[in-house]
């Protein structure tokens, strides 16, 4: 298993890029950032600075939408920053969240979204595409690769990932929930004459590791609201049943409302609905032990990589907690000698 981290782009700037090289000393393969140019800072140009100042980390939003920039103009950024620092990129990308509404705008179509990933994925890896009537290129880019990974719960959207994604991004750590969410992934692939396999997983989710849960609850609960945001679209388009499980549409039931004004932060005022257990169940909490408990099961589930987001007061000390005990625990062991 491979594993992220998640960085709000708060400034100063120069503190995320701190935050990405401690996590780069502590083992994690990626570093992802929000992409809300509003609520924070502008995300290529801290990952830029943040390649410039790691050795081997892969670094891309969590995620980026097709509505908020021209496509090419994406695929420009990825292409420019592998050239300058060596295939070092990937795209999370979804229909939009915090980064439209807070505009008023709406998320993406999923033709929309389908069409984007086209795009962006082409030009990423230095090919021809097809884009309103004419054949683009960048004629700089040689040997640029990029894959495009995509975030989705509903069902169309797990479909379409399963059609024409390089990685699924499932953000949720509930183990019964991503079983289900990655069969429903695996079988689209599977009907769209794809190898299932090839669509790497990835489950994100807060991550504290500590004694004290219930300061960790209160410090992840923003992300049960987060998560209720794109469920409660779910609910209005789909129902309330079949659509996805019953336990996530069960969740949202109490929800009244939202303010993006606290988006992603520990202070959102929105979540009252946001039960204990659906923190206990949604995030990744406790001793570092815990933490190795739940990934194991979710890596049994097949998930490649656990994006954890390090949003919260403890910082430093979730970064060391995984490089010390976590992710060696879930990694291969070799022997020296057999």
């Amino acid at each position: 298993m491979d594993f992220g981290a998640v960085f709000q782009t708060d400034p100063p700037s120069s503190r995320v890029v701190q935050l990405a090289q401690l996590a780069e000393h502590h083992g994690f393969g990626h570093v992802w950032t929000f992409d809300s140019h509003l609520l924070w800072q502008e995300p290529y140009v801290i990952h830029s600075a943040i390649l410039a100042a790691t050795r081997k980390v892969t670094v891309g939003p969590f995620v980026t939408n097709p509505a908020t920039r021209d496509w090419t103009v994406t695929a420009s950024v990825f292409a420019t920053l592998n050239e300058m620092y060596g295939n070092r990129t990937i795209c999370g990308i979804g229909r939009g969240d915090s980064a439209v509404r807070v505009t008023n705008g709406a998320p993406s179509t999923l033709k929309t979204l389908r069409e984007s990933v086209e795009v962006i994925r082409e030009l990423g890896n230095s090919r021809a595409v097809d884009y309103r009537g004419s054949t683009l290129r960048f004629p700089w880019s040689t040997g640029s690769s990029l894959e495009v990974w995509v975030a989705a719960y509903g069902p169309k959207a797990l479909e379409l990932t399963g059609q024409v994604a390089d990685g699924y991004i499932l953000q949720l750590a509930d183990v019964d929930i991503a079983r289900w969410m990655i069969q429903a992934v695996r079988d689209a692939a599977d009907n769209a004459g794809r190898d299932p396999m090839s669509v790497k997983i990835c489950v994100s989710a807060p991550a504290y590791v500590g004694p004290d849960v219930a300061h960790q609850r209160e410090q992840s609960r923003w992300f049960g609201g987060m998560v209720g945001n794109h469920i409660a679209d779910i609910v209005d388009r789909y129902g309330s049943a079949g659509a996805v499980p019953q336990a996530l549409t069960d969740f949202v039931a109490g929800r009244t409302g939202y303010d993006y004004n606290t988006h992603g932060r520990s202070g959102n005022d929105h979540v009252d609905f946001v039960s204990d257990e659906i923190v206990d169940r949604f995030c990744v909490l406790g001793t570092a032990q815990d933490h190795i408990d739940k990934l194991t099961a979710l890596k049994e589930l097949g998930v490649d990589q656990f994006a954890a987001y390090v949003m919260h007061d403890s910082k430093e000390e979730t970064l060391r907690q995984y490089g010390e005990i976590v992710i060696p625990a879930l990694h291969e062991h070799v022997l020296a000698r057999g």
